[in-house]
């Protein structure tokens, strides 16, 4: 077991909370000549062994490389979920982007009756700081207002980790149409592609009901690892009737990064672009066999260094 969970598993939830803010705190007055050495700590309490920052060959210990030497200004515009819409616009059409109904700079200015009956309120600068509205009459505007102001005031690279590309989006929040497909909820197909070249994809399915995933090759075959694993397997998860586009979309928004990930759904025919993603889990997801950390390490080329706000080479 990692230390990082024997820690936590003996802490109460309110003291393992206490525990994490104090980390965010401290980060987030550290020099930037430290990042690497806090990174390296990190790494070392999440998976209870030292990561290779200086010959890196996994998966793994590529994706830490990539957010000290690689965090770039145009990874923070992707990764940005307003900023992006420009891109994603100009490079593979404005008709992939989930209808906006409006976007805010302060929690305190978003006129809740005005916005329809459903729809997804999301942060812009991090991951995973989202309100999903499948019925405005339960929402509680005081309590969301609350967590999205908590949100705007957050620095995600400093919440663990040091996603440090996250430094260069604009903190906003957005209103986006809600989405919901055949299924449960929405399914994400999610694609990871190294330089343009798409290696493999997973889905997530089940928004609102029971979550489940599968792992599959590009050709949609199943894949012979599992990727981050931890939900309940489902062996026929369905090919989507536009795959072809989104692995054309996948190439053409991943080209020229080391390492990415687009997510996609597909809603009555219509293929939309959810996100793009240069650290998912924190570029920590578990191989299942653990030889596939390896494999598709290998298969990573890394770019040339750029120093990120004064990090040391």
């Amino acid at each position: 077991m990692r230390v990082k969970d024997l820690v936590t598993g003996a802490l109460p939830k309110a003291a393992s909370g206490w525990v994490r803010e104090a980390v965010y705190r401290r980060n987030c007055h550290l020099d930037p000549s430290r990042y690497r050495r806090e990174l390296e700590r990190w790494y070392r309490l999440s998976t209870g062994h030292r990561c290779n920052l200086d010959d890196p060959r996994t998966f793994t210990d590529k994706a830490q490389w990539l957010k000290l030497y690689d965090s770039t200004p145009l990874k923070g515009r992707l990764a940005d979920k307003f900023l992006m819409r420009e891109v994603v616009a100009q490079r593979v059409g404005p008709e992939y982007l989930v209808p906006l109904l409006g976007v805010w700079d302060s929690a305190a200015d978003i006129n809740f009756s005005s916005l329809p009956g459903q729809y997804v309120l999301k942060a812009t600068h991090g991951s995973g700081w989202n309100i999903v509205v499948p019925d405005k009459r339960q929402l509680n505007p005081v309590r969301a207002r609350r967590a999205l102001a908590g949100w705007l005031g957050r620095r995600m690279a400093m919440t663990g980790g040091f996603e440090l590309h996250y430094e260069f989006c604009e903190p906003r929040i957005v209103a986006e149409q809600f989405l919901q497909d055949g299924g449960e909820g929405l399914r994400d197909y999610k694609f990871v592609a190294f330089d343009g070249e798409v290696q493999f994809a997973f889905t997530v399915d089940g928004r609102f009901a029971h979550r489940r995933m599968a792992t599959l090759l590009p050709d949609w075959t199943r894949a012979p690892f599992r990727y981050n694993a931890r939900l309940e397997e489902e062996p026929d998860l369905p090919r989507p009737e536009r795959l072809e586009e989104m692995l054309s979309i996948t190439s053409e928004l991943s080209r020229g990064f080391a390492l990415a990930r687009v997510d996609f759904y597909e809603v009555a025919g219509q293929v939309y672009v959810g996100e793009i993603t240069f650290t998912g889990s924190n570029g920590l997801p578990h191989f299942d066999p653990a030889a596939y950390d390896t494999e598709l390490g290998s298969r990573i080329s890394l770019p040339p260094k750029q120093a990120f706000q004064g990090v040391m080479l």
